[in-house]
Protein backbone atom coordinates (compact mmCIF):
# COMPACT_ATOMS: atom_id res chain seq x y z
CA UNK A 1 0.00 0.00 0.00
CA UNK A 2 1.34 3.44 -0.85
CA UNK A 3 0.68 6.68 0.93
CA UNK A 4 -1.00 9.69 -0.65
CA UNK A 5 1.20 12.60 -1.59
CA UNK A 6 -1.05 15.65 -1.45
CA UNK A 7 0.37 19.05 -0.54
CA UNK A 8 -1.50 18.75 2.71
CA UNK A 9 -0.53 15.10 3.18
CA UNK A 10 1.76 15.17 6.18
CA UNK A 11 4.26 12.34 5.93
CA UNK A 12 4.74 10.44 9.19
CA UNK A 13 8.23 10.77 10.62
CA UNK A 14 9.55 8.50 13.36
CA UNK A 15 11.62 10.47 15.93
CA UNK A 16 15.28 9.50 16.16
CA UNK A 17 16.73 8.17 19.37
CA UNK A 18 18.98 10.43 21.36
CA UNK A 19 18.80 13.89 22.90
CA UNK A 20 17.14 16.82 21.19
CA UNK A 21 19.54 19.34 19.73
CA UNK A 22 19.05 23.07 19.21
CA UNK A 23 18.49 24.19 15.60
CA UNK A 24 21.44 25.29 13.51
CA UNK A 25 22.03 29.00 13.98
CA UNK A 26 21.99 29.48 10.22
CA UNK A 27 18.45 28.14 9.86
CA UNK A 28 15.38 29.92 11.18
CA UNK A 29 13.30 27.46 13.20
CA UNK A 30 10.01 28.76 11.81
CA UNK A 31 11.24 28.35 8.23
CA UNK A 32 11.61 24.62 8.85
CA UNK A 33 7.86 24.28 9.36
CA UNK A 34 6.77 26.93 6.84
CA UNK A 35 5.47 24.48 4.22
CA UNK A 36 3.37 22.60 6.78
CA UNK A 37 2.13 25.86 8.32
CA UNK A 38 1.13 27.13 4.86
CA UNK A 39 -0.75 23.88 4.20
CA UNK A 40 -2.65 24.51 7.44
CA UNK A 41 -3.25 28.17 6.55
CA UNK A 42 -4.77 27.38 3.16
CA UNK A 43 -6.45 24.05 3.98
CA UNK A 44 -9.89 24.23 2.36
CA UNK A 45 -9.23 27.73 0.98
CA UNK A 46 -10.52 26.64 -2.43
CA UNK A 47 -11.43 23.07 -3.39
CA UNK A 48 -11.50 21.17 -6.68
CA UNK A 49 -12.89 21.96 -9.24
CA UNK A 50 -11.74 25.41 -8.04
CA UNK A 51 -14.76 27.19 -9.51
CA UNK A 52 -16.99 29.72 -7.76
CA UNK A 53 -20.07 27.82 -8.96
CA UNK A 54 -18.95 24.60 -7.24
CA UNK A 55 -21.07 23.75 -4.18
CA UNK A 56 -17.91 22.96 -2.20
CA UNK A 57 -16.71 26.54 -2.62
CA UNK A 58 -19.88 28.17 -1.31
CA UNK A 59 -19.33 27.10 2.31
CA UNK A 60 -15.72 27.89 3.12
CA UNK A 61 -13.26 28.19 5.98
CA UNK A 62 -14.10 25.52 8.55
CA UNK A 63 -10.92 25.36 10.67
CA UNK A 64 -9.47 27.73 13.24
CA UNK A 65 -12.09 30.45 12.75
CA UNK A 66 -12.29 33.01 15.58
CA UNK A 67 -15.43 35.16 15.55
CA UNK A 68 -16.56 37.91 17.93
CA UNK A 69 -17.61 36.27 21.19
CA UNK A 70 -21.14 37.67 21.29
CA UNK A 71 -21.82 36.40 17.76
CA UNK A 72 -20.41 32.90 18.19
CA UNK A 73 -22.13 32.44 21.59
CA UNK A 74 -25.51 33.82 20.54
CA UNK A 75 -26.92 30.26 20.81
CA UNK A 76 -24.90 29.27 23.89
CA UNK A 77 -21.30 29.02 25.13
CA UNK A 78 -18.75 27.27 22.93
CA UNK A 79 -17.66 23.80 24.01
CA UNK A 80 -13.84 23.54 24.12
CA UNK A 81 -12.25 20.81 22.02
CA UNK A 82 -8.79 19.77 20.91
CA UNK A 83 -9.14 20.91 17.31
CA UNK A 84 -10.72 23.92 15.69
CA UNK A 85 -13.38 22.55 13.33
CA UNK A 86 -15.98 24.26 15.54
CA UNK A 87 -16.35 28.04 15.48
CA UNK A 88 -14.94 29.76 18.55
CA UNK A 89 -13.86 33.18 19.81
CA UNK A 90 -10.49 32.05 21.21
CA UNK A 91 -7.69 29.49 21.00
CA UNK A 92 -5.62 28.26 23.93
CA UNK A 93 -2.29 26.44 23.62
CA UNK A 94 -0.37 25.00 26.56
CA UNK A 95 2.90 23.10 26.33
CA UNK A 96 5.95 22.17 28.37
CA UNK A 97 9.22 24.03 27.85
CA UNK A 98 12.64 22.98 29.10
CA UNK A 99 14.99 25.84 30.02
CA UNK A 100 18.41 25.00 28.59
CA UNK A 101 20.40 28.04 29.73
CA UNK A 102 20.09 31.46 31.39
CA UNK A 103 18.85 34.31 29.22
CA UNK A 104 16.36 32.10 27.37
CA UNK A 105 13.58 33.74 25.36
CA UNK A 106 10.31 32.67 23.78
CA UNK A 107 9.23 33.63 20.27
CA UNK A 108 5.57 33.43 19.23
CA UNK A 109 4.17 33.90 15.72
CA UNK A 110 0.40 34.04 15.21
CA UNK A 111 -0.79 33.37 11.64
CA UNK A 112 -4.26 33.65 10.13
CA UNK A 113 -6.21 34.78 7.08
CA UNK A 114 -8.15 38.04 6.87
CA UNK A 115 -11.14 37.81 4.55
CA UNK A 116 -11.09 40.11 1.52
CA UNK A 117 -14.20 40.78 -0.55
CA UNK A 118 -13.38 40.95 -4.26
CA UNK A 119 -16.20 42.92 -5.87
CA UNK A 120 -16.38 43.32 -9.65
CA UNK A 121 -17.91 46.64 -10.73
CA UNK A 122 -19.04 47.56 -14.24
CA UNK A 123 -18.62 51.09 -15.60
CA UNK A 124 -21.94 52.51 -16.78
CA UNK A 125 -22.52 55.03 -19.58
CA UNK A 126 -22.67 57.78 -16.99
CA UNK A 127 -19.23 56.76 -15.66
CA UNK A 128 -20.64 55.41 -12.41
CA UNK A 129 -19.70 51.95 -11.17
CA UNK A 130 -22.27 49.24 -10.53
CA UNK A 131 -21.59 46.01 -8.62
CA UNK A 132 -21.98 42.88 -10.77
CA UNK A 133 -21.34 39.17 -10.27
CA UNK A 134 -19.21 38.84 -13.42
CA UNK A 135 -17.73 40.95 -16.17
CA UNK A 136 -15.98 40.07 -19.43
CA UNK A 137 -13.42 42.57 -20.74
CA UNK A 138 -12.49 43.27 -24.37
CA UNK A 139 -9.65 40.74 -24.31
CA UNK A 140 -12.12 37.96 -23.37
CA UNK A 141 -10.99 37.67 -19.74
CA UNK A 142 -13.79 36.94 -17.27
CA UNK A 143 -13.72 38.55 -13.80
CA UNK A 144 -15.89 37.13 -11.01
CA UNK A 145 -16.95 38.55 -7.66
CA UNK A 146 -15.54 36.25 -4.96
CA UNK A 147 -14.22 36.19 -1.39
CA UNK A 148 -10.44 36.04 -1.16
CA UNK A 149 -8.18 36.14 1.91
CA UNK A 150 -4.95 37.89 2.90
CA UNK A 151 -2.35 36.15 5.13
CA UNK A 152 -1.43 37.92 8.37
CA UNK A 153 1.42 37.31 10.81
CA UNK A 154 2.17 38.79 14.22
CA UNK A 155 5.58 38.12 15.81
CA UNK A 156 6.66 38.72 19.40
CA UNK A 157 9.86 37.70 21.21
CA UNK A 158 9.88 37.90 25.01
CA UNK A 159 12.66 37.04 27.50
CA UNK A 160 11.60 34.12 29.66
CA UNK A 161 12.62 36.06 32.77
CA UNK A 162 10.09 38.78 31.86
CA UNK A 163 7.31 36.23 31.39
CA UNK A 164 8.02 34.75 34.80
CA UNK A 165 7.27 38.21 36.22
CA UNK A 166 3.90 38.44 34.44
CA UNK A 167 2.00 37.73 31.23
CA UNK A 168 2.45 39.79 28.07
CA UNK A 169 -0.41 40.79 25.74
CA UNK A 170 0.06 42.08 22.18
CA UNK A 171 -2.42 43.31 19.57
CA UNK A 172 -2.99 40.65 16.91
CA UNK A 173 -5.60 42.24 14.67
CA UNK A 174 -5.47 43.69 11.15
CA UNK A 175 -6.66 47.04 9.88
CA UNK A 176 -9.38 47.66 7.33
CA UNK A 177 -8.37 48.43 3.77
CA UNK A 178 -9.46 48.89 0.17
CA UNK A 179 -7.61 48.32 -3.11
CA UNK A 180 -8.92 49.31 -6.55
CA UNK A 181 -7.77 47.63 -9.77
CA UNK A 182 -8.95 49.23 -13.05
CA UNK A 183 -9.88 46.76 -15.79
CA UNK A 184 -8.71 47.08 -19.42
CA UNK A 185 -10.75 49.18 -21.82
CA UNK A 186 -12.46 51.11 -19.02
CA UNK A 187 -14.93 48.25 -18.74
CA UNK A 188 -14.97 48.49 -14.99
CA UNK A 189 -12.86 47.77 -11.94
CA UNK A 190 -12.19 45.22 -9.22
CA UNK A 191 -12.50 46.55 -5.67
CA UNK A 192 -11.03 44.52 -2.81
CA UNK A 193 -12.30 45.50 0.63
CA UNK A 194 -11.19 44.28 4.06
CA UNK A 195 -12.96 44.93 7.35
CA UNK A 196 -11.01 45.53 10.55
CA UNK A 197 -10.14 42.44 12.59
CA UNK A 198 -9.51 42.87 16.32
CA UNK A 199 -7.71 40.32 18.45
CA UNK A 200 -5.17 39.97 21.26
CA UNK A 201 -2.56 37.30 21.94
CA UNK A 202 -1.48 36.74 25.55
CA UNK A 203 1.68 34.80 26.44
CA UNK A 204 2.38 33.56 29.97
CA UNK A 205 4.50 30.93 31.71
CA UNK A 206 4.27 28.95 34.93
CA UNK A 207 7.44 27.53 36.47
CA UNK A 208 7.09 23.83 37.33
CA UNK A 209 10.74 23.12 38.16
CA UNK A 210 14.04 25.04 37.96
CA UNK A 211 14.48 23.90 34.35
CA UNK A 212 10.84 23.37 33.32
CA UNK A 213 7.92 25.72 32.60
CA UNK A 214 4.39 25.47 31.28
CA UNK A 215 3.89 27.96 28.45
CA UNK A 216 0.44 29.30 27.61
CA UNK A 217 -0.51 31.19 24.43
CA UNK A 218 -4.08 32.44 24.21
CA UNK A 219 -5.50 34.32 21.23
CA UNK A 220 -8.97 35.89 21.56
CA UNK A 221 -11.17 37.89 19.22
CA UNK A 222 -11.78 41.26 20.88
CA UNK A 223 -13.90 43.01 18.29
CA UNK A 224 -17.62 43.83 18.51
CA UNK A 225 -20.16 41.41 17.10
CA UNK A 226 -21.89 42.35 13.83
CA UNK A 227 -25.46 43.49 14.11
CA UNK A 228 -27.95 40.59 14.42
CA UNK A 229 -29.11 38.74 12.54
CA UNK A 230 -25.86 38.24 10.64
CA UNK A 231 -25.13 35.13 8.58
CA UNK A 232 -21.83 33.31 9.02
CA UNK A 233 -20.74 34.37 5.54
CA UNK A 234 -20.92 38.02 6.61
CA UNK A 235 -19.47 37.43 10.09
CA UNK A 236 -16.37 35.96 8.42
CA UNK A 237 -15.48 39.49 7.28
CA UNK A 238 -14.31 40.33 10.83
CA UNK A 239 -13.00 36.86 11.78
CA UNK A 240 -9.54 35.34 12.08
CA UNK A 241 -9.49 32.37 9.67
CA UNK A 242 -7.29 29.24 9.82
CA UNK A 243 -5.69 30.60 12.98
CA UNK A 244 -2.57 28.79 14.18
CA UNK A 245 0.54 29.52 16.21
CA UNK A 246 4.27 28.82 15.87
CA UNK A 247 6.35 28.87 19.05
CA UNK A 248 10.13 28.86 19.19
CA UNK A 249 12.85 30.68 21.06
CA UNK A 250 16.45 30.71 22.20
CA UNK A 251 17.73 28.46 24.97
CA UNK A 252 14.47 26.50 25.18
CA UNK A 253 13.29 23.07 24.12
CA UNK A 254 9.70 21.88 23.77
CA UNK A 255 8.35 18.59 25.11
CA UNK A 256 6.10 16.35 23.01
CA UNK A 257 2.55 16.06 24.33
CA UNK A 258 2.01 12.98 22.15
CA UNK A 259 5.12 10.94 22.95
CA UNK A 260 5.42 12.17 26.54
CA UNK A 261 8.54 11.38 28.59
CA UNK A 262 7.66 9.13 31.54
CA UNK A 263 8.91 11.64 34.12
CA UNK A 264 6.80 14.45 32.62
CA UNK A 265 3.61 12.53 31.89
CA UNK A 266 1.61 14.12 34.71
CA UNK A 267 2.76 17.62 33.77
CA UNK A 268 1.95 16.98 30.11
CA UNK A 269 -1.51 15.64 30.97
CA UNK A 270 -2.22 18.84 32.91
CA UNK A 271 -1.75 21.01 29.79
CA UNK A 272 -5.08 22.34 28.53
CA UNK A 273 -5.40 22.88 24.79
CA UNK A 274 -8.65 24.27 23.45
CA UNK A 275 -9.53 24.55 19.74
CA UNK A 276 -5.93 23.74 18.84
CA UNK A 277 -3.48 20.82 18.89
CA UNK A 278 0.24 21.48 19.50
CA UNK A 279 2.89 19.19 17.99
CA UNK A 280 6.66 19.32 17.64
CA UNK A 281 7.82 20.69 14.29
CA UNK A 282 11.04 20.64 12.33
CA UNK A 283 13.27 17.64 11.86
CA UNK A 284 12.55 14.41 13.78
CA UNK A 285 14.46 14.17 17.01
CA UNK A 286 14.35 17.92 17.66
CA UNK A 287 12.23 20.04 19.96
CA UNK A 288 13.12 23.61 19.05
CA UNK A 289 9.82 24.61 17.43
CA UNK A 290 6.14 23.93 18.12
CA UNK A 291 3.23 24.13 15.68
CA UNK A 292 -0.17 24.58 17.33
CA UNK A 293 -2.76 24.03 14.61
CA UNK A 294 -6.56 23.78 14.47
CA UNK A 295 -6.26 20.29 12.95
CA UNK A 296 -4.79 17.12 14.45
CA UNK A 297 -1.27 16.36 13.25
CA UNK A 298 1.55 14.05 14.35
CA UNK A 299 4.81 15.30 15.80
CA UNK A 300 7.25 16.51 13.13
CA UNK A 301 4.70 16.71 10.28
CA UNK A 302 6.10 17.13 6.79
CA UNK A 303 4.69 17.87 3.37
CA UNK A 304 5.41 14.99 1.01
CA UNK A 305 8.57 15.96 -0.92
CA UNK A 306 7.08 14.69 -4.19
CA UNK A 307 4.30 17.31 -4.06
CA UNK A 308 5.04 20.17 -6.50
CA UNK A 309 2.59 22.66 -4.99
CA UNK A 310 -0.47 23.42 -2.93
CA UNK A 311 -3.86 21.99 -3.91
CA UNK A 312 -5.61 23.25 -0.75
CA UNK A 313 -6.98 19.81 0.14
CA UNK A 314 -4.98 17.66 2.57
CA UNK A 315 -7.50 14.82 2.32
CA UNK A 316 -6.76 14.22 -1.35
CA UNK A 317 -3.85 12.78 -3.30
CA UNK A 318 -1.87 15.00 -5.67
CA UNK A 319 -2.02 12.51 -8.52
CA UNK A 320 -5.81 12.24 -8.39
CA UNK A 321 -6.40 15.99 -8.10
CA UNK A 322 -3.89 16.72 -10.84
CA UNK A 323 -5.55 14.26 -13.23
CA UNK A 324 -8.99 15.67 -12.41
CA UNK A 325 -7.77 19.21 -12.95
CA UNK A 326 -6.27 18.24 -16.31
CA UNK A 327 -9.69 16.95 -17.38
CA UNK A 328 -11.54 20.20 -16.69
CA UNK A 329 -13.10 21.64 -19.83
CA UNK A 330 -11.81 24.90 -21.28
CA UNK A 331 -14.93 26.67 -20.00
CA UNK A 332 -14.45 25.24 -16.50
CA UNK A 333 -10.82 26.34 -16.51
CA UNK A 334 -11.82 29.86 -17.57
CA UNK A 335 -14.24 30.06 -14.64
CA UNK A 336 -11.62 28.70 -12.22
CA UNK A 337 -9.06 31.26 -13.39
CA UNK A 338 -11.61 34.03 -12.96
CA UNK A 339 -12.52 32.80 -9.47
CA UNK A 340 -9.22 33.30 -7.65
CA UNK A 341 -5.52 33.89 -8.45
CA UNK A 342 -4.57 30.78 -6.45
CA UNK A 343 -6.87 28.68 -8.63
CA UNK A 344 -5.22 30.16 -11.71
CA UNK A 345 -1.80 29.25 -10.29
CA UNK A 346 -2.91 25.63 -9.79
CA UNK A 347 -4.11 25.43 -13.42
CA UNK A 348 -0.86 26.94 -14.69
CA UNK A 349 1.18 24.41 -12.70
CA UNK A 350 -0.91 21.45 -13.89
CA UNK A 351 -0.93 22.53 -17.54
CA UNK A 352 2.87 22.92 -17.61
CA UNK A 353 3.88 20.04 -15.35
CA UNK A 354 6.85 18.09 -16.79
CA UNK A 355 6.30 14.34 -17.22
CA UNK A 356 9.02 13.45 -14.71
CA UNK A 357 7.32 15.58 -12.02
CA UNK A 358 3.95 14.01 -12.71
CA UNK A 359 5.49 10.52 -12.57
CA UNK A 360 6.67 11.18 -9.01
CA UNK A 361 3.08 11.78 -7.92
CA UNK A 362 2.19 8.13 -8.44
CA UNK A 363 3.15 7.25 -4.89
CA UNK A 364 5.89 6.34 -2.47
CA UNK A 365 5.97 3.69 0.22
CA UNK A 366 7.11 5.14 3.55
CA UNK A 367 5.89 2.78 6.27
CA UNK A 368 5.34 -0.87 5.46
CA UNK A 369 5.51 -3.63 8.01
CA UNK A 370 7.46 -6.66 6.74
CA UNK A 371 5.32 -9.14 4.86
CA UNK A 372 4.92 -12.66 6.15
CA UNK A 373 8.00 -14.69 5.13
CA UNK A 374 7.62 -17.35 2.48
CA UNK A 375 8.70 -20.99 2.97
CA UNK A 376 12.45 -21.43 2.76
CA UNK A 377 13.17 -17.71 3.15
CA UNK A 378 14.95 -16.11 6.09
CA UNK A 379 13.19 -13.79 8.50
CA UNK A 380 15.46 -10.86 7.65
CA UNK A 381 18.49 -10.04 5.55
CA UNK A 382 21.59 -10.95 7.59
CA UNK A 383 23.86 -8.18 8.76
CA UNK A 384 27.48 -8.72 7.64
CA UNK A 385 29.34 -10.58 10.35
CA UNK A 386 26.18 -11.82 12.05
CA UNK A 387 24.61 -15.26 12.14
CA UNK A 388 21.97 -15.64 9.42
CA UNK A 389 18.40 -16.10 10.60
CA UNK A 390 17.09 -19.66 10.29
CA UNK A 391 14.86 -20.49 7.36
CA UNK A 392 11.12 -20.55 7.90
CA UNK A 393 10.02 -24.16 8.39
CA UNK A 394 7.85 -25.59 5.67
CA UNK A 395 5.27 -26.64 8.27
CA UNK A 396 4.72 -23.02 9.29
CA UNK A 397 3.87 -21.81 5.81
CA UNK A 398 0.29 -21.09 4.72
CA UNK A 399 -1.40 -22.96 1.94
CA UNK A 400 0.04 -22.04 -1.42
CA UNK A 401 -2.19 -19.43 -3.05
CA UNK A 402 -1.99 -17.29 -6.20
CA UNK A 403 -0.45 -13.84 -6.17
CA UNK A 404 -2.93 -11.05 -5.28
CA UNK A 405 -3.44 -10.00 -8.93
CA UNK A 406 -4.26 -13.51 -10.13
CA UNK A 407 -7.70 -15.07 -10.29
CA UNK A 408 -8.63 -16.92 -7.12
CA UNK A 409 -6.31 -14.92 -4.86
CA UNK A 410 -9.20 -14.01 -2.53
CA UNK A 411 -10.58 -17.54 -2.23
CA UNK A 412 -10.69 -18.73 1.34
CA UNK A 413 -10.42 -15.23 2.82
CA UNK A 414 -13.39 -14.04 4.88
CA UNK A 415 -12.88 -10.87 6.96
CA UNK A 416 -15.88 -11.58 9.18
CA UNK A 417 -14.71 -15.09 10.12
CA UNK A 418 -10.90 -14.90 9.77
CA UNK A 419 -8.86 -14.68 12.95
CA UNK A 420 -5.43 -13.53 14.01
CA UNK A 421 -3.38 -14.74 16.98
CA UNK A 422 -2.42 -12.03 19.53
CA UNK A 423 -0.69 -12.97 22.80
CA UNK A 424 -1.95 -16.53 22.43
CA UNK A 425 -5.57 -15.42 21.92
CA UNK A 426 -7.36 -15.95 18.63
CA UNK A 427 -9.07 -12.65 17.73
CA UNK A 428 -11.93 -12.48 15.27
CA UNK A 429 -15.37 -10.96 14.85
CA UNK A 430 -16.90 -10.30 18.29
CA UNK A 431 -13.62 -10.46 20.25
CA UNK A 432 -13.07 -7.79 22.90
CA UNK A 433 -9.80 -5.85 22.91
CA UNK A 434 -8.10 -2.85 24.48
CA UNK A 435 -6.47 -0.42 22.05
CA UNK A 436 -2.76 0.33 22.47
CA UNK A 437 -1.66 2.33 19.39
CA UNK A 438 2.08 2.43 18.86
CA UNK A 439 4.21 5.57 18.88
CA UNK A 440 4.28 5.78 15.07
CA UNK A 441 0.49 5.52 14.81
CA UNK A 442 -1.74 8.12 13.25
CA UNK A 443 -1.98 11.10 15.61
CA UNK A 444 -5.74 10.68 15.94
CA UNK A 445 -5.32 7.07 17.04
CA UNK A 446 -3.42 8.26 20.11
CA UNK A 447 -6.70 9.59 21.52
CA UNK A 448 -7.91 5.98 21.68
CA UNK A 449 -5.16 4.64 23.93
CA UNK A 450 -6.69 2.41 26.61
CA UNK A 451 -10.19 2.44 25.10
CA UNK A 452 -11.98 -0.91 24.72
CA UNK A 453 -13.45 -2.10 21.46
CA UNK A 454 -15.03 -5.03 19.65
CA UNK A 455 -13.43 -6.67 16.63
CA UNK A 456 -15.60 -6.47 13.53
CA UNK A 457 -13.34 -8.10 10.93
CA UNK A 458 -9.80 -9.20 10.11
CA UNK A 459 -8.37 -8.06 6.78
CA UNK A 460 -5.29 -9.23 4.85
CA UNK A 461 -3.69 -6.86 2.34
CA UNK A 462 -1.62 -7.56 -0.76
CA UNK A 463 1.63 -7.09 1.17
CA UNK A 464 0.81 -9.83 3.64
CA UNK A 465 -0.03 -7.45 6.48
CA UNK A 466 -3.01 -7.95 8.77
CA UNK A 467 -5.40 -5.14 9.76
CA UNK A 468 -8.06 -5.55 12.44
CA UNK A 469 -11.25 -3.48 12.12
CA UNK A 470 -12.86 -2.51 15.42
CA UNK A 471 -15.75 -0.45 16.81
CA UNK A 472 -15.39 1.45 20.09
CA UNK A 473 -17.44 0.24 23.04
CA UNK A 474 -18.28 3.78 24.19
CA UNK A 475 -19.11 5.17 20.74
CA UNK A 476 -22.88 5.86 20.62
CA UNK A 477 -22.75 5.60 16.83
CA UNK A 478 -20.98 2.22 16.76
CA UNK A 479 -24.01 0.39 15.34
CA UNK A 480 -24.32 2.98 12.59
CA UNK A 481 -20.60 2.69 11.77
CA UNK A 482 -20.98 -1.10 11.59
CA UNK A 483 -23.91 -0.76 9.23
CA UNK A 484 -21.90 1.60 6.98
CA UNK A 485 -18.75 -0.49 7.31
CA UNK A 486 -16.74 2.42 8.75
CA UNK A 487 -14.26 1.13 11.33
CA UNK A 488 -11.05 1.99 13.13
CA UNK A 489 -8.16 -0.17 11.88
CA UNK A 490 -5.20 -1.37 13.94
CA UNK A 491 -2.31 -3.78 13.54
CA UNK A 492 -2.49 -6.91 15.70
CA UNK A 493 0.43 -5.70 17.84
CA UNK A 494 -1.62 -2.62 18.77
CA UNK A 495 -4.35 -4.73 20.40
CA UNK A 496 -4.50 -6.22 23.88
CA UNK A 497 -6.96 -9.13 24.16
CA UNK A 498 -9.46 -8.81 27.00
CA UNK A 499 -9.83 -12.58 27.08
CA UNK A 500 -7.24 -14.90 28.58
CA UNK A 501 -5.22 -17.18 26.35
CA UNK A 502 -6.13 -20.88 26.67
CA UNK A 503 -3.63 -23.05 28.51
CA UNK A 504 -2.69 -24.76 25.28
CA UNK A 505 -3.37 -22.36 22.45
CA UNK A 506 -3.29 -23.97 19.00
CA UNK A 507 -0.70 -22.58 16.64
CA UNK A 508 -2.14 -20.28 14.03
CA UNK A 509 -0.49 -19.23 10.84
CA UNK A 510 -1.25 -15.78 9.41
CA UNK A 511 -2.54 -15.76 5.89
CA UNK A 512 -1.23 -13.72 3.04
CA UNK A 513 -2.60 -12.99 -0.35
CA UNK A 514 -5.63 -11.04 -1.56
CA UNK A 515 -7.59 -8.42 0.25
Amino acid sequence: MSEGLAQGDLARAVPKDGPDLPPPRSMDAFEQVSSVADAVLYEGYLLYPYRRSSAKNRVRWQFGVLFPRDWVESDGPVVPGLSGSADSWYQRTECLVRILRPGASVRVRLRYLQMQRKQVEETGRDGAHRAVESLRTEDGTVHLTFDEAVPREIDVTIPLADLLQGERTVAAGASAGEDVEPLPGRAGRVVRRRAEVRADTTVSVERLAPDLCRLRVRTAHTGPAPQPPTAREEALRVALIATHTLVGGEGVQFVSLIDRPADLRAAADACRNEFTFPVLGGEPGTGHVLLSAPIILPDHPQVAPESPGDLHDAAEIDEILTLRTMLLTDEEKREARATDPRAAAILDRVDTMPPEVFARLHGAVRSLTPAAPTPGSTLAAPVPGSTPAPPVPEAASPTERPAWWQEGADEGLSPTTDTVLVDGVSLGGGSRVRLQPKRAADAQDMFLVGRTAEVAAVFHDVDGSVHVAVTLDDDPASELHTWYGRFHYFRPDELEPLESAPESAPSETPRSGGR
